[in-house]
């Protein structure tokens, strides 16, 4: 009985009706892994500060990513699921099959050259990335990024197994894996740093992978997935060869946006001591809501936009794509807003402990700020972009990231100088900026309408009610300030609580009274939700009775 319960709970259910239902499912996971995320930085700030010790971690980073983001990220978002979609959808399941066997094996085998080649030549290319490192700096970060090379492996596997997920709309397991990782990141923070120094940060970052990974298989695997090795068949497979053909061009836009974070590196190497870190904390803050919103509702949307372009149901696509937009905004815009207003609060509440002193919550809370006035544009990239994927063009994403680059590289140089790690984000904000504009426009001219009377409608809407919650969220916290200390962690909270509730309070509310689409359908959503959870209670309690 319990078995089959785990069965229906964690393989065969959760395979939402629509795309509010898989978007809501993906956010709420999402969420508890963005909030475990916080819980890991600050379990860095106060036991490292933003010093040499996350210098280094972060720049580890780079090169692994790097590996992971082009072999494996650019294959799944751009052709791996439309055509997985695509062959399951058609009834071919021996075929999908058979693709994901050929992606993951030549994928895998890519992963494994590319690790070898880049840990030989590791501290050649750390010079070329943090060139503003000391020797001792030099030396640390060469250690934690071999280590780290482990990490794309795991994370290559699982990323396939998330594109079989996500493609069956199996999004509960597909979410949870975030989660696993970020606990096997905290884990090596509390118990590997204790035994083996800072580089027990490396070795978390290499179990959060591999739990990532396993969190995904056993769902992989009931679906239908089973392991076969065949590299000459795969290489003679039509579909593997358009996979690969199809990510050409999105790996080299994800090399693109690669070439940002490499950009930021090298600055800020040449900085204070923690400039990197404060960086990085900062983007972490600000990737909570991107993550639980712009990522969640464009994977949720992808599979039914790829189906829809495929049966060539063009009045489909634009309505899905343009409820999915407006639906972006409605969350994103008063979270922005909240966000460059609360933002002193939030650092000090998530970070402001330990080895974290004033002057590092500062300069970090100044950056979150800056990347707040962006957040709308980053929150929609993923949406556009993958619009352009379920047309399996590639090519259009690509060209956009380059002219987005190169915004980056030159806002970058010409700033540094005045507003030093401010400008990295500064920078960072405007080329996202210009990345969705683009990316919109260009959409626009293939569709020449994406239901824009509505998105305009919607979108002045939630401007007012925003404005509206902004006015209380400010007068709410000088009101909260007379009954609180401001010096202890509990005042700051309360601060933040108060006015956030508040806020959000005002905005559903004046959502509400202007007839605000989205409002209703996000109402709407978590209404059925807990009234189709109400009855599956009211059946299970039926079942005990009965002794089933």
């Amino acid at each position: 009985m319990f078995s089959k319960i785990i069965k229906n709970t964690f393989l065969n259910s959760h395979v939402p009706s629509s795309v509010m239902s898989a978007a809501f499912l993906i956010t709420i996971a999402g969420l508890l892994s963005r909030i475990l995320g916080l819980f890991r930085d600050r379990l860095l700030a106060s036991t490292f500060g933003a010093g040499d010790t996350l210098d280094i971690y972060y720049a580890a980073f780079r090169i692994p990513d790097l590996i992971y983001n082009m072999l494996i990220l650019g294959a799944l978002s751009a052709a791996f699921i439309p055509i997985f979609t695509g062959l399951i959808s058609n009834e071919k399941e021996k075929e999908a099959w058979k693709l994901v066997n050929g992606v993951m094996n030549l994928a895998v085998g890519l992963i494994i050259i590319c690790g070898i080649i880049f840990c030989i030549f590791s501290p050649y290319l750390m010079k070329i990335i943090t060139p503003g490192f000391s020797p001792e700096k030099m030396e640390k970060v060469v250690l934690f990024t071999r280590i780290m090379f482990l990490s794309p492996l795991f994370l290559g596997i699982s990323g396939i197994f998330g594109g079989i997920l996500t493609s069956y709309k199996r999004f509960f397991i597909y979410s949870l894996a975030p989660i696993f990782y970020n606990l096997g990141i905290i884990f090596g923070i509390i118990f590997f740093v204790r035994f083996w120094g800072p580089i027990g940060l490396a070795w978390g970052v290499v179990l959060g992978a591999f739990l990532h990974l396993l969190t995904q298989y056993p769902s992989s695997r009931q679906l239908g997935f089973r392991y076969s090795w065949s590299i000459r068949n795969h290489f003679s497979n039509i579909e593997v060869r358009k996979v690969f053909r199809l990510m050409i061009p999105r790996t080299l836009g994800i090399a693109v946006n690669q070439i940002n974070l490499f950009v930021i590196t090298i600055f800020a190497s040449f900085l204070a001591s923690g400039s990197l870190a404060i960086f990085s904390f900062a983007q972490n803050l600000q990737s909570v809501p991107l993550g639980i919103i712009g990522v969640s509702f464009a994977i949720a949307v992808f599979p039914t936009l790829s189906v829809l372009h495929s049966k060539k149901d063009k009045d489909g696509f634009i309505t899905n794509f343009s409820e999915t937009f407006r639906q972006i905004l409605f969350f994103i815009i008063p979270l922005s807003a909240f966000i460059l207003l609360l933002r002193a609060q939030i650092v000090r509440v998530v970070l402001g402990s330990g080895q974290f002193d004033w002057e590092d919550t500062v300069l970090t809370f100044q950056c979150l700020g800056i990347f707040s006035l962006s957040l709308f544009a980053q929150c929609l990239v993923p949406l556009l972009a993958r619009a352009f994927y379920a047309m399996h063009n590639t090519k259009t994403p690509f060209y956009v990231a380059l002219v987005t680059e190169t915004v980056n590289i030159l806002a970058v140089i010409l700033l540094i100088g005045k507003y030093k790690i401010l400008s990295l984000a500064m920078a960072f904000s405007l080329s996202s900026l210009v990345q969705m504009l683009l990316l919109f426009f260009l959409l626009r001219l293939k569709y020449e309408n994406l239901d824009d009377k509505k998105i305009i409608s919607s979108v002045g809407k939630i401007v007012l009610a925003t404005l509206f919650s902004g006015a209380v969220i400010q007068f709410s916290k000088y009101l909260v300030v007379k009954f609180i200390d401001l010096d202890t962690f509990l005042g700051v909270f309360s601060q933040l609580s108060v006015s956030a509730i508040l806020g959000a309070l005002v905005f559903l509310t004046v959502s509400h009274l202007t007839g605000l689409e989205e409002y209703f359908t996000f109402k709407k959503s978590i209404t059925r939700r807990i009234f189709k959870k109400e009855k599956i209670i009211l059946a299970e309690d039926i079942g005990e009775v009965s002794g089933m």
